[in-house]
């Protein structure tokens, strides 16, 4: 029951990565640094046909907006800390003092000193695992503020911290299937 309380925060995360996505479906074909173009562009039929839901109004705002990236990183923030709540609990419930789990050896190894003794390596990786992704928001967060409405050489940098929050929240989750996996 206790373990299964994880996945309640995690099905909430789920919904803020559809809300993310939900903040990015928006076509801005046809916006320009300075303004719209003048193309007789059929934005409708071209959104339909690259499977946009809607048409971005304001080609100022369409070349300016990263509230989908810090969406998308935030989301991967609350994800990285339920998970790291989890890894809290594995390594608190494997512990000496509670022995609830066991570790297999696919998800611990031995200590150089106590042979006999697992370390709960992704287990604490996990818990270690927020830090990294609310460096990238709060990267992406002083990227983005103060800019005007603009096309800027800052909006440069914004890829890395997303990719990077993108790429750890997936490593974690593979992480934390391993772990919950190999419980004993």
């Amino acid at each position: 029951h206790h373990l299964l309380a994880h996945a309640e925060p995690l099905l909430r995360d789920a919904e803020r990565f559809r809300s993310a996505y939900a903040s990015a479906d928006e076509l801005p074909l046809g916006s320009g640094a300075l303004a719209g173009t003048t193309l007789p562009l059929k934005r409708e039929v071209i959104a339909k046909a690259l499977g946009f839901s809607r048409l971005s109004l304001n080609s100022i705002d369409a070349v300016a907006d990263r509230d989908f990236a810090l969406d998308l990183v935030y989301s991967c923030l609350s994800a990285a800390i339920h998970l790291s709540r989890m890894g809290e609990d594995v390594v608190l419930w494997a512990s000496s003092e509670f022995g609830f789990v066991r570790l297999a050896d696919e998800i611990a190894t031995g200590s150089s000193l106590m042979p006999q003794k697992k370390n709960p390596d992704i287990a604490e990786l996990l818990r270690a695992r927020p830090g990294r992704a609310l460096g990238s928001l709060s990267a992406l967060a002083m990227i983005l503020k103060g800019l005007p409405l603009a096309y800027d050489r800052d909006l440069q940098e914004d890829k890395a911290a997303l990719f990077a929050a993108v790429d750890d929240v997936i490593e974690a989750l593979r992480a934390a299937a391993l772990l919950v996996r190999h419980l004993e």
